[in-house]
């Protein structure tokens, strides 16, 4: 991506992809209501539209079952003020609130469908990633002038990890492209595909205690351009959570098996990989658990 470099504006200008938390299983059982949390998110994406006229943001709602564009500064007419949408809020945000409402409602409705799965209650963070990066790699391949692209994931729901090899491989295209990924966890635990994520691509993580002042946290250290962020203190990685899902029953684990062709993970030593077929000899580590039991199973001379 040497060519990238040369086609921006200038290091103050940033292109801030947005993926927000929709899920409804997860603001059904939290403190704080998602129009609170969304009041601090809206008036957080006004002040990074006024830092810089040159500024672009676009917003990807993260629901359960899908995700979608829902906003983009890029493609706003040019009589945004003249309505201003809902009472105390501003016009330009006027078509991203409508988006928002129409995907929320169909979230919802494929979740009645799904009411029978026993999927952990975690959003799609997998197609939200996808989504940010294809928008940014079209931005980077339309000949133009860009500005700094930049992803931020505001994210509760906790992790799935059926979607652990899908997120990485997200993480991994963001690192090769140069995109920092930050992440602000709302969440109740921590959660280790933002961690990995905003570590491998260089981004800033931090989780909030309180969400009270969750604009004074979004502003402070989010809204920061990559130029400014090479003199500023942010948040510093501390006990990165680097463990990974197998790739069989989808758990994370600890400690486990690896595929030496495909690098597969698994909690179960297999004689065959499921991923790249290729066979696997007995294990060192079940080999000598069985030699341990043999030992202690043989009579005392």
């Amino acid at each position: 991506m040497a060519s990238v470099a040369s086609k921006i504006y200038s290091d103050d200008v940033s292109l801030l992809v947005l993926l927000l938390d929709t899920n409804p299983l997860f603001w059904s059982n939290t403190s704080t209501t998602f129009s609170q949390f969304l009041s601090h998110v809206l008036a957080f994406l006004n002040a990074v539209l006024g830092l810089n006229q040159l500024n672009q943001v676009v917003v990807i709602a993260t629901g359960y079952s899908s995700c979608d564009y829902i906003y983009d500064s890029s493609s706003l007419t040019s009589n945004v003020n003249s309505e201003s949408g809902r009472t105390g809020t501003p016009a330009l945000f006027g078509s991203l609130l409508e988006k928002l409402e129409d995907f929320i409602d169909k979230d919802e409705e494929l979740i009645k469908e799904q009411e029978h799965d026993d999927r952990i209650a975690s959003s799609l963070l997998s197609g939200s990633l996808s989504m940010a990066l294809c928008y940014i790699q079209r931005i980077f391949r339309s000949g133009h002038l860009h500005p700094q692209p930049r992803i931020l994931c505001l994210q509760g729901s906790p992790d799935g990890p059926e979607q652990y090899v899908a997120v990485m491989n997200s993480i991994f295209s963001a690192q090769r492209l140069m995109v920092p990924i930050d992440s602000c966890y709302i969440g109740t635990q921590n959660s280790a595909f933002l961690q990995q994520a905003s570590y491998i691509t260089g981004g800033v993580h931090h989780a909030p205690k309180q969400l009270d002042g969750l604009f004074q946290f979004l502003t402070t250290i989010f809204a920061t351009d990559l130029h400014t962020r090479s003199f500023v203190q942010l948040p510093k990685p501390v006990g990165v959570d680097f463990r990974a899902s197998c790739f069989c029953h989808k758990k994370t684990i600890d400690m486990g098996y690896v595929c030496s062709v495909c690098l597969s993970i698994f909690c179960e030593h297999h004689k065959k990989c499921s991923t790249c077929g290729s066979v696997f000899g007995q294990s060192k580590l079940d080999g000598a658990s069985t030699v341990s039991d043999k030992k202690r199973k043989a009579p005392d001379s």
